[in-house]
């Protein structure tokens, strides 16, 4: 039962972020807008990954091997961001 409730509540926590990246989207932030709703995915998906692909209770090397990707991603994207900075 315990479990039914951990979905229940990570299922309601995803449909209030959703809801608040439709209303950030009508906000006027300026670049942060699109900030805010990378952020706004980010948590939900980091959330999916931790409950409904059940990394939150793996071994630590399986979690690594998820979590590695990210880190690639993110160096290449500062790569591209510095290469485009110093044109």
């Amino acid at each position: 039962m315990a479990a039914y409730r951990n979905y229940l509540l990570v299922w309601l926590a995803l449909l209030v972020l959703t809801g608040a990246t439709v209303a950030i989207s009508y906000f006027e932030l300026g670049l942060w807008n699109a900030g805010a709703a990378l952020f706004i995915a980010s948590v939900k998906g980091t959330l999916v990954a931790l409950y409904f692909m059940h990394l939150r209770y793996e071994v630590k090397l399986v979690l690594g091997f998820a979590v590695f990707p990210l880190f690639i991603l993110a160096l290449l994207i500062v790569g591209t961001l510095m290469d485009n900075l110093f044109r």
